[in-house]
């Protein structure tokens, strides 16, 4: 018998928004960007309706089973997509649209990640370019346990690396030239925590 659910157990964070003084990005958080009880409603009904894969890389010739599972949502009239792929689901589509009235942005697809315990994690990189062009605007929404979100300069190693907790029902936005001069990670962690489920909603064009 379950006592409780997961969703008691999820940090919402203080609040408020904050943008990033740091150089060569576009970087701003905001927290409570969803309230508890949505974020709580987003975070079961996403966690149960996802078709949850795994996603396999070749990295030097061999081929690695990624630590999370994803799923990849794009908008059918996008040159390219896939005809049978998902449709957007009520609860994704209500998301996006705060999203996009939040940055005054349109999105056409949206990667979901599924970092189900401390064992599932992304190392360090920079988005892909060939779909999203050279600067992509990323625009992330978490749901679930709180995990970090590291960022280092690619180039200057004298700035300090930027540790960012994501909570539960909170906002990113990495625009300007972030993704060229920064990577980012969510590294793995020994602790006992619960499952995080990420949304990066972004412009894509497969004709780039």
């Amino acid at each position: 018998m379950t006592l409780f659910s997961d969703t008691e157990l999820f940090a919402t964070g203080l609040g408020g928004k904050k943008v990033f003084d740091i150089p060569d990005s576009e970087l701003i958080l905001i927290e409570n960007f969803f309230t508890k009880e949505e974020s709580d409603h987003f975070y079961e009904r996403i966690l149960r309706k996802t078709k949850w894969r795994e996603y396999e890389m070749e990295i030097y010739d061999k081929t690695y089973t990624v630590p999370r599972m994803i799923s990849w949502y794009e908008d059918k009239d996008n040159p390219g997509a896939d005809p049978k792929g998902p449709d957007w689901t009520y609860e994704l589509l209500k998301i996006r649209s705060r999203v996009e009235k939040e940055t005054q942005l349109d999105f056409n697809s949206l990667l979901l990640n599924l970092y189900r315990n401390g064992k599932d994690g992304v190392g360090w990189h920079s988005d892909r370019e060939d779909n999203s062009g050279k600067d992509p605007i990323i625009a992330s929404v978490t749901f679930g346990e709180t995990r970090i979100f590291k960022l280092r300069h690619k180039f200057n190693k004298e700035i300090p690396q930027i540790e960012i907790p994501l909570h539960h029902g909170s906002f990113l936005l990495m625009a300007g030239t972030t993704n060229s001069f920064w990577q980012h990670q969510v590294p793995k962690t020994a602790r006992d925590v619960l499952p995080r489920i990420n949304l990066t909603f972004r412009r894509t064009n497969r004709n780039l």
